[in-house]
């Protein structure tokens, strides 16, 4: 506990508790989103390029066919470099390596596993950054704020009890700890393979900490 007045006598000294309110609850995701990558090599610039547009337009439309929507499907970024071997210390050129990658987003949750093999099928090298997340965030996230702050109001009354004060503390004081937003991480190892990559969703947890101080 904390006294806080400066030179004011002892009797008119202000005294403050801070205390940490929390918060946490689950929900199930809405959508999930997740990096497809269709990586392509040759000694001849144009051929790497040529092949990697054309595996990837395989893997787009293949991912239509799923009834994706275009909209869906953005470009993550398009890497071009050039690769070395090093043998008997001299430096010699193996080939360009061309990196296309695209996000994709699935509102389909149970369908996510047959995305990953569409695409490895028609094509795809690698799926990345597998996440699940809401919609509407924030409005989950409102809701943990606000039970974060009645779990630091139950703490304050509790001591405000204790103490056997005949007021409730007023808080003066209200810090927001929590940072990032609610999105479960998932890794996902995805082979070319006829059977269905098994992909448990699981639930979101929604995290909220406040620090408050209140004067007695």
């Amino acid at each position: 506990m904390d006294y806080i007045g400066g030179n004011q006598h002892p009797s008119h000294k202000i005294r403050v508790i801070t205390v940490e309110g929390n918060s946490k609850f689950e929900v199930k995701p809405d959508y999930a989103t997740l990096q497809v990558e269709v990586i392509t090599q040759s000694k001849d610039l144009s051929e790497a390029q040529r092949e990697n547009a054309l595996k990837m337009n395989q893997v787009i439309q293949s991912l239509l066919a799923l009834n994706i929507d275009r909209n869906d499907i953005q470009t993550a970024f398009f890497n071009v470099f050039p690769g070395y071997d090093y043998i008997e210390g001299r430096q010699v050129f193996r080939g360009y390596e061309v990196t296309n990658a695209i996000n994709v987003e699935v509102h389909e949750l149970n369908e996510v596993g047959i995305v990953i093999d569409t695409a490895i099928q028609n094509g795809a090298n690698r799926i990345t950054q597998l996440e699940f997340k809401l919609e509407n965030d924030a409005a989950y996230y409102q809701k943990a704020l606000q039970l974060a702050l009645q779990n630091a109001n139950e703490k304050a009354n509790a001591i405000a009890s204790s103490l056997r004060l005949t007021y409730m503390p007023v808080p003066i004081e209200i810090t927001e700890e929590t940072t990032g937003g609610p999105i479960l991480y998932k890794s996902v190892a995805a082979a070319q393979s006829n059977l269905e990559t098994p992909i448990e969703q699981g639930m979101i947890s929604v995290e909220a900490t406040l620090k408050v101080k209140y004067q007695f």
